[in-house]
């Protein structure tokens, strides 16, 4: 007859006793788990293949590059039905569409890009405090972390034993300081190059639907529109179904914004236009 596994000593004891058996659902398991890096969680992801899978949400891209495309249509378009709407020649449309997609894709590029080095700059600012903190006042910082696991309902002896245990990593101990005080986790920041890039080429690439016709000698304003609406009905829907939301709520709310702007735009060039 085999004999029974020995129980474990020392931290694994601690660490046995924190998380229960391999299959049991635990405060503490549970905690240690969700506190897990993002290398340990893929592992654990590995070994349970029916484990769900997230979108990478952190990467700094999905937002810049929603807001560059449709930025970038419903600017142009705008421009394009004021300007045209006040009696423009092709040749005045075609050089107003033009500068304001290259106005406007370096100035989205380079607003994305301060905006997130900034943030980014904030963030490190406020770990180095709390680098400071855990070096200066280990055991208070230690006291402060098991209380926030007992407002979430922790019980405090687990709540105290497993802010020890992760008190032992300095790194990894900042790096749940850091993510329970400031909602962050500062190893895992938007890139400021990925949120410039994604809305500089998404807005160019918005700003010049609208274009398409007079590029492509139809110098139709109708055309224009109408090829306008067509992207912002697609671009809105799209980003709907990436968000899980319904196509159709999505398309239309971008369709009725982008009209919203054209008509006021088209209507000011219709008003000005014609007194000039």
């Amino acid at each position: 007859m085999a004999a029974p596994n020995p129980r474990p000593r020392g931290d694994d004891a601690e660490t046995a006793d924190i998380v229960g058996p391999p299959k049991a659902t635990t405060a503490g398991g549970a905690i240690l788990a969700a506190q897990a890096s993002p290398a340990a969680r893929a592992a654990t992801s590995d070994d349970h293949p029916d484990s769900h899978q997230h979108r990478d949400v952190s990467g700094g891209w999905l937002r810049p590059a929603v807001f560059g495309a449709m930025d970038g249509l419903v600017t142009n378009v705008s421009l394009i039905a004021g300007v045209g709407g006040g009696g423009a020649s092709q040749r005045t449309i075609v050089l107003t569409g033009l500068a304001g997609l290259a106005a406007g894709a370096f100035s989205m590029a380079a607003g994305e890009f301060v905006s997130v080095s900034s943030q980014n700059e904030l963030v490190a600012s406020e770990v180095e405090k709390e680098r400071l903190e855990l070096k200066h006042n280990p055991h208070g910082e230690q006291v402060e972390l098991a209380a926030m696991y007992k407002m979430r309902g922790v019980e405090p002896e687990l709540a105290d034993e497993v802010a020890r245990q992760l008190s032992r990593h300095p790194e990894e101990a900042l790096r749940i300081h850091v993510r329970e005080e400031l909602g962050v986790d500062h190893q895992d920041l938007p890139s400021p190059y990925t949120a410039a890039a994604a809305s500089l080429a998404t807005f160019a690439i918005g700003a010049l639907i609208p274009l398409l016709p007079y590029l492509l000698r139809f110098p139709s304003l109708v055309a224009s529109v109408i090829l306008a609406a067509i992207a912002a009905f697609v671009g809105g829907g799209t980003v709907a179904r990436i968000t899980a939301r319904p196509f159709w709520r999505g398309a239309l709310r971008q369709l009725a914004l982008a009209a919203l702007a054209a008509a006021l735009t088209y209507g000011i060039g219709r008003l000005v236009g014609g007194h000039l």
